[in-house]
């Protein structure tokens, strides 16, 4: 079988496991060694074995990824988000659409303490879903802010996906925190924008809070003070320690989990069983993530041994495209992988393509191409029929509410996500410009 004929049949056998419902890690896996027999060359497997432990497991970025889950372990579970939330949730209540509102500023703020999607919905849903729908937020409204909101953790630093994305890149990791900081908070301040727009057009979609709950604006400063606070200075303290050149990401990871664990300590929210249960959790989507970087890495090898990755780059290149429209392409590529596959495999299957093209291209800077991306990836845990962002909030949310209702309360966040990727495309300075200050 040519080298042509191996791409489509990996791509086929990737697209058949994942639509019988198998685990990602395990397709990837499995398509793996079924293209090295097909192709006749099973020799490659011991290649690609040295491989993932050579290239993966040696790579220290990635110890950064357990350390960052653990940080969001200890927070959400020590419930020192929930406080957050409430605390501000009864600031905003004087704003029509404040509780909608409330969820957007503290997601940006777990998006930057935590980064972990199925983490953030959760807590959200948890803490806003149920009184959202209590005060007469229109459930598809609801919804929405919860999941699009939720997902800002893969684009906010310090960001899992940005770690992956730079140990399979030449940036590094803090050039990808840099270049994405921007397009996050531009991105979540949208969503708020449009919050508030509807809160204005159509006020029975968002009502303000009762007016009994309302407390003295300077009793509800002092607490949210003390519940923004320690978030802040974790905040400051991985971002400042990484981008200021003083840690690496590994290391800022590290000062994380440990500022993490004091503000715990220091809120008196210290227990044994919680902890265990950080460890625990942070150990299962540890190893599932790894389990699919060990798999897309074997897909990965194979394919390039076996000749696909030169012949699906060789397909892209005979386009003939102009660059904008050949990377207008890759991102439509991704958009549409999104509805099938998470961002963890879409990375770590479409950079070893894209990424040599793109820097064969005069003029385009990887960064941005980079962060771009990084944003469209934004609808991969929106889009139907696969998007995480709506299994998770359907997970938690009350029989009453539809899973149509959740599917059309996200499409108005993915528009905005598409708005955001247009604007980025038009204004590179948004993704370049804090990293050419930070950087030179």
């Amino acid at each position: 079988m040519g080298p042509e004929g191996i791409a489509l049949a990996m791509f086929g056998m990737l697209l058949i496991g994942l639509f019988m419902g198998h685990p990602l890690a395990f397709v990837l896996g499995g398509s793996a060694v079924l293209g090295a027999v097909l192709a006749g060359k099973t020799m490659v497997l011991g290649i690609v074995v040295n491989r993932i432990f050579g290239d993966v497991l040696d790579n220290y970025t990635l110890i950064a990824i357990p350390l960052f889950v653990l940080m969001a372990q200890f927070l959400s579970n020590s419930g020192v988000t929930d406080k957050m939330f409430e605390s501000l949730r009864l600031l905003m209540s004087d704003v029509r659409g404040g509780l909608a509102l409330a969820v957007v500023f503290i997601s940006i703020l777990l998006a930057a303490t935590t980064g972990i999607i199925g983490a953030s919905i959760t807590v959200m849903g948890v803490m806003a879903l149920r009184p959202m729908l209590n005060y007469g937020y229109a459930p598809s409204l609801t919804a929405g802010v919860i999941a699009a909101s939720g997902c800002l953790g893969i684009l906010i630093p310090p960001s899992i996906m940005l770690i992956l994305m730079a140990s399979y890149s030449p940036l590094s990791v803090g050039e990808l925190f840099a270049g994405a900081m921007i397009p996050g908070i531009v991105l979540g301040l949208l969503y708020a924008v449009y919050v508030a727009v509807i809160a204005v057009l159509r006020p029975d979609l968002a009502p303000p809070v009762h007016s009994d709950e309302r407390l003295p604006k300077g009793k509800l400063l002092r607490m949210l003070a003390v519940e923004a606070l320690p978030p802040l200075v974790l905040i400051f303290g991985i971002l400042g320690s990484l981008l200021a050149g003083i840690a690496t990401a590994t290391e800022a990871s590290a000062i994380g989990a440990a500022l993490a664990l004091l503000i715990v300590v220091a809120r008196g929210r210290f227990r044994l069983d919680t902890f265990y249960d950080a460890l625990k959790e942070t150990g299962k989507t540890s190893a599932m993530i790894l389990f699919i970087v060990v798999g897309a890495t074997a897909f990965t090898g194979v394919f390039n041994i076996t000749g696909g990755l030169r012949a699906t780059q060789e397909v892209i290149r005979a386009l003939d495209m102009a660059p904008w429209l050949l990377i207008a392409t890759m991102l439509f590529i991704v958009f549409v992988l999104g509805a099938f596959l998470d961002w963890t495999g879409i990375v770590l299957l479409s950079f070893p393509i894209f990424l040599p093209i793109v820097q064969e291209m005069e003029g385009i800077n990887l960064l941005w191409f980079v962060v771009l991306m990084a944003v469209v990836l934004q609808t991969s845990f929106l889009t139907p029929p696969f998007g995480y962002a709506l299994f998770y909030l359907r997970a938690i949310a009350p029989p009453q509410m539809r899973t149509t209702q959740i599917i059309v309360g996200v499409m108005p966040f993915i528009g905005l996500i598409v708005l955001m990727c247009i604007a980025v495309a038009l204004f590179p300075s948004l993704v370049t410009w804090l990293p050419q200050v930070l950087y030179g």
